[in-house]
């Protein structure tokens, strides 16, 4: 399979990765401060992309990676400039999940951008009630972030936690979404 490693620059938010093996999303990396290109008063990159590809033994069909990675970065770019926009047209790698990931993934994609569901709503949704913890651990190892948007759901007393990039990344995404919390 080919395996395209893109990245993309968003002014304001850093440096984000994408992953696509033949066209398909396999992980995404939000975009966060890159250590090695911050100086300081530097203005930051306005939105664009570059590719790394390396070809690998093919064992997926192939997919029209031509038109799916820049349609990706393209929605990126319009999410990030705060614009109303959904993920759930593109296709993504969910073959690692079991059937409880999977329906916890699956419920994710439809919750509406700038709405917010608890662990335990998400689990229930799922058909899984009283395995918000499950939900829990499900977003904390979330691949691909935005796109199974995680940052979506909030503890019952709070915000929540949003791994190694805080609450205040989260805080920022859901911002951007119009929710305050």
């Amino acid at each position: 399979m080919a395996v395209s490693e893109v990245g993309y620059d968003v002014d304001g938010w850093g440096t984000g990765l994408l992953w696509f093996a033949d066209g398909l999303l396999v992980w995404h990396e939000l975009p966060s401060a890159r250590i090695d290109s911050i100086s300081l008063g530097a203005p930051q990159p306005t939105t664009q992309f570059y590719r790394n590809e390396e070809t690998r033994t093919r064992v997926k069909p192939n997919r029209d990676k031509s038109v799916a990675i820049p349609r990706v970065v393209g929605k990126l770019g319009e999410y990030f400039a705060g614009e109303r926009v959904g993920f759930d047209d593109v296709e993504i790698d969910l073959d690692w999940c079991t059937p409880f990931q999977r329906a916890v993934a699956d419920t994710l994609r439809v919750v509406p951008w700038g709405e917010v569901v608890t662990y335990g709503e998400l689990a229930a949704l799922a058909g899984h009630p009283n395995a918000q913890r499950a939900a829990g651990t499900f977003c904390a190892h979330n691949r691909l972030p935005l796109l199974i948007p995680c940052h979506r759901v909030v503890a019952a007393d709070g915000i929540g936690s949003y791994g190694s990039l805080g609450q205040s990344f989260k805080r920022r995404l859901l911002a951007l979404e119009g929710v305050a919390l």
